[in-house]
């Protein structure tokens, strides 16, 4: 069964940093595309990163600069580093694949107090 598991979510003040982490049970893993999106309350869920098998990635205009995607292919696990966190950044931040139609994890939530 092909499953998402984000974790590392959490509160941190404005400037701190998290760890967002993907567990993937997901065949051939290094094939796929891995993502993360957001959910801020309210708004539509958006795009933040996403890393190819190759280790292609691309950001959300707003996380340039203060974000990284990585992925591990022999761990299944792709992370998203966010350094600089602003209160905009509050949202729940989902995990993607693009393995046959998508997959979404659950979700984490991220919370930055000002």
């Amino acid at each position: 069964q092909v499953q998402l598991v984000e974790s590392g979510g959490g509160l941190v003040h404005t400037g701190g940093s998290l760890t967002l982490s993907c567990a993937a049970s997901v065949g051939s893993f290094s094939l796929y595309t891995m993502a993360w999106h957001r959910q801020a309350p309210g708004k539509q869920r958006e795009f933040v990163a996403s890393i190819t098998g190759d280790y292609i990635t691309r950001y959300v205009e707003s996380g340039k600069g203060r974000f990284t995607i990585s992925r591990d292919n022999a761990k299944k696990t792709v992370n998203l580093q966010m350094n600089s966190l602003k209160p905009e950044d509050t949202a729940v931040y989902y995990c993607y694949t693009t393995k046959g139609s998508g997959l979404w994890g659950q979700g984490t939530q991220v919370t930055v107090s000002s």
